[in-house]
């Protein structure tokens, strides 16, 4: 059975569990980096000519970076429950997370561009959330690093996905720079399951099925989109969180929709 070059599963339950560089993945922009951290442990990295946004996907950690010293940063246990903390770290610096409790750390990365921003916490209280969609294609979405705020590359949400619902649907591509229409970017999900036990489905393709992967969504997998449509769902009592990474050569998200799928937005 041919595996997917598309999803990447853990190394294993401890340490830095998770490296997807864009070489490895294949592309120019985002990177994605888990470190999964008992109490007393450290992760600790040089930015180079990246910029990275640490989300506490669970538990606190002492955390500086870029010649700052942020303390203690998250508050929630659980991807499922509250909103994240996290903090922006710029190019050419530095960061370092010492964990107070059992910690899963998500490292997003995308090139600098100079910009000279400062690194700074995106406390809980300074995200939004709203609600996508209606019926079972409601979604919770929480911005995290939205065009709107400062950074040079990257943008990052997450979104959790009710039991028995879809999510990034109907489906959409953002893989043509073609502004103001439609902006390149690639993309990483992060998934989380709740119970972990269960599973969700996610379909990467494109208009002419040169790429049509159907891919099992495990707890802690992630799934690679360099092109094409890519909507999920999961399946009955069993709540999907992911953690979207998107980076390109305009920090802008505008998406076209599948064509045939669209009335699903008019009714």
């Amino acid at each position: 059975m041919k595996k997917s070059d598309l999803l990447v599963k853990p190394s294993g339950s401890e340490g830095w569990t998770i490296n997807v560089t864009p070489e490895l993945a294949g592309w120019t922009y985002v990177g994605f980096d888990l470190h999964q951290l008992a109490p007393g442990e450290s992760a600790h990295h040089d930015t180079g000519d990246r910029e990275v946004c640490l989300v506490l996907i669970s538990g606190k950690a002492h955390v500086e970076a870029g010649g700052q010293d942020f303390g203690i940063v998250g508050e929630r246990m659980s991807p499922f429950e509250g909103k994240p903390d996290s903090v922006y770290v710029p190019g050419g610096s530095s960061w370092k997370a010492t964990a107070e409790t059992a910690v899963t750390l998500a490292v997003c990365s995308a090139p600098s561009l100079g910009g000279g921003l400062p690194a700074r916490r995106i406390a809980p209280a300074d995200v939004g959330q709203e609600v996508r969609g209606k019926g079972t294609n409601t979604r919770y979405v929480t911005n995290i690093l939205p065009e709107t705020a400062a950074a040079d590359s990257l943008l990052v949400v997450e979104v959790i996905t009710p039991g028995g619902h879809t999510s990034s649907y109907p489906p959409h591509r953002h893989d043509t720079n073609d502004l103001p229409r439609q902006s390149f970017l690639e993309e990483t999900y992060y998934h989380r399951i709740n119970p972990p036990q269960g599973f969700a489905f996610q379909r990467v393709y494109t208009d002419d099925r040169s790429l049509d992967e159907t891919l099992l969504l495990e707890d802690g997998v992630v799934t690679l989109v360099p092109k094409g449509y890519h909507p999920c769902a999961t399946i009955h009592g069993y709540d999907l969180y992911y953690l979207n990474v998107m980076a390109g050569p305009t920090r802008t998200w505008k998406f076209h929709n599948a064509p045939e799928h669209e009335w699903l937005l008019k009714v």
